[in-house]
């Protein structure tokens, strides 16, 4: 249905991001392009759909062919429709064209009900910008469906959704007839919808793609790439133990021969030309050796190698009380989001805030955090959701942390991060998103928080790097007070959750999620 021969992608800058790439897909598919921020897992979504999309900074080889009508949902709603109101956005085809047909079929009501949204949305005058997160992105699909494409793409649809909205789109995604070629960061949407995995990757630096197709689905995928690196790991690690035994042998040998060459007679004109033979024999082993070298079994470099470490000094008594707040109402700009809000947290618990869109979840952590940051005996660590708000973006990301902690050394651990040395040296208002998030949850640890206030930590990270920052957080021995939607997340890092809504905080059994 859809076919990638040999492309290749490079920006304009020199940058290659895609070398040499080839698959077919087929009926059935639900293919899944995963890989860290950077790596060109959108730039090859647009170059699929239309290549005039990314002209303007890259140049293409290859070939993409198909002969279905295919359907881009783009990360984000594109600024030009925000002022329009959902019945104008939807019946719209470009800016100035009605689709009379999708008004005559009566297509869009049929399709609300499926996506479990209110018909008289198209009778009201809310604007596309005043919609939330979850909504934007249903609209957004029911736009593309409304065209009728025989294949689907998507480029980040579970950004700002919430829990129930993962599950609806899951339901969606599996049930979906067609295929499907969708980017997304949370594993548990990768698990449950994808039977074909598209790895793409950065290594050395990031000076050199490489791309991995897999049939089958991510769980699967994960495990096989796990056990190939062990594996490969396991055979470059003894190919160098020999070679070094060896080369050790050699040079032994060439010592003695050496020995005995500075020390034989002249007497003796025979037994020299037969050690100069030996020594020739041993250079001419060394050449060999070193070229044998060159085929050595590499050992593998992943992108997702990150090595971190936490604070294993922090304690907190198990009865200590970190928070016993009573909020009457969670209000924003007048409108009143929740009603009673009650919650005490003892010693070093691990909580999730979990809700619906817009219910008030970052509201709430932004009210309790003054109230953390005034209790002895506490040093709070706040991730925002809007990194500006706790990095300088002006400053680099050794700055940033010199400032964190003055006894450690910046590079070493933003290497472990996989920060090239350019990315370390430059502002950091310049770092993807991904990158920025790192540097975060590198910060809060090093500034030695013994709570950390995290809102959407996961958000910006790819399904490889996650479970390392998971183990990192479990490993974590202070308390964690987290607004979350990354169910996988919330399930391996989190001991208590509790689904905020207009009445308030509720007790949520995790296995529900």
């Amino acid at each position: 249905m859809l076919s990638v021969n040999k492309l290749s992608i490079e920006t304009l800058k020199g940058r290659k991001l895609i070398d040499n790439l080839s698959f077919e897909l087929n009926k059935g598919d639900k293919l899944a392009i995963i890989g860290e921020e950077g790596n060109g897992k959108s730039t090859l979504l647009k170059a699929i759909y239309d290549l005039t999309l990314i002209k303007d900074y890259c140049i293409v080889n290859g070939e993409i062919k198909t002969n279905q009508k295919l359907g881009y949902l783009e990360q984000k709603i594109s600024n030009v429709w925000q002022n329009f109101t959902v019945f104008d956005y939807l019946t719209h085809t470009n800016l100035n064209q009605v689709n009379y047909s999708v008004i005559s079929n009566n297509f869009l009501k049929v399709y609300l009900a499926k996506f479990n949204l209110n018909p008289k949305i198209l009778e009201t005058d809310i604007k596309i910008k005043n919609l939330s997160g979850g909504e934007q992105v249903k609209i957004q699909l029911l736009k593309i469906l409304l065209q009728q494409p025989t294949i689907l793409l998507l480029d980040e649809p579970t950004n700002d959704l919430d829990i129930e909205m993962l599950q609806w789109l899951e339901n969606f995604i599996n049930e979906y007839s067609n295929p499907i070629i969708f980017i997304s960061h949370d594993e548990t949407l990768l698990e449950n919808c994808s039977n074909v995995i598209l790895h793409l990757e950065q290594l050395i630096k990031k000076t050199k793609p490489k791309h991995t197709l897999f049939k089958g689905n991510y769980k699967d995928y994960i495990q096989t790439r796990q056990k190939n690196i062990e594996k490969q790991t396991q055979i470059a690690i003894f190919e160098r133990t020999e070679d070094e035994k060896r080369m050790e042998k050699l040079q032994n040998i060439y010592n003695k021969v050496n020995s005995q060459l500075n020390s034989i007679s002249r007497r003796d004109p025979h037994g020299g030309f037969l050690l100069k033979k030996k020594m020739k024999a041993v250079k001419s082993q060394e050449k060999r050796y070193e070229r044998e070298r060159k085929e050595i079994t590499e050992i593998p470099d992943v992108e997702e190698s990150i090595k971190l470490l936490v604070d294993d000094k922090i304690t907190f008594p198990s009865q200590k009380v970190l928070l016993n707040v009573n909020i009457e109402e969670l209000a924003i700009s007048n409108k009143v989001l929740s009603h009673n809000i009650n919650l005490l947290i003892k010693g070093p618990q691990k909580i999730a805030i979990i809700g619906q869109n817009g219910c008030g979840k970052t509201t709430f952590l932004k009210t309790i955090l003054p109230v953390l940051q005034a209790t002895t005996g506490l040093k709070v660590g706040y991730f925002s959701q809007n990194y500006a708000e706790t990095l300088n973006y002006n400053n680099t990301p050794i700055e940033e942390l010199e400032l964190a902690n003055d006894k450690i050394n910046p590079q070493t651990l933003l290497g472990s991060l996989k920060f090239t040395n350019e990315e370390m040296s430059h502002k950091i208002a310049n770092l993807s998103e991904g990158q920025k998030a790192k540097l975060l949850l590198l910060k809060l640890i090093e500034e030695k928080s013994n709570v950390l206030v995290l809102d959407e930590p996961t958000r910006n990270l790819s399904p490889l790097s996650n479970p390392v920052i998971r183990n990192l957080l479990n490993l974590y021995k202070g308390a964690i007070i987290t607004v979350s939607h990354d169910r996988k997340f919330i399930k391996n890092v989190c001991n208590v959750a509790y689904k905020l809504d207009k009445n308030g905080l509720h007790a949520t059994e995790l296995n529900n999620l």
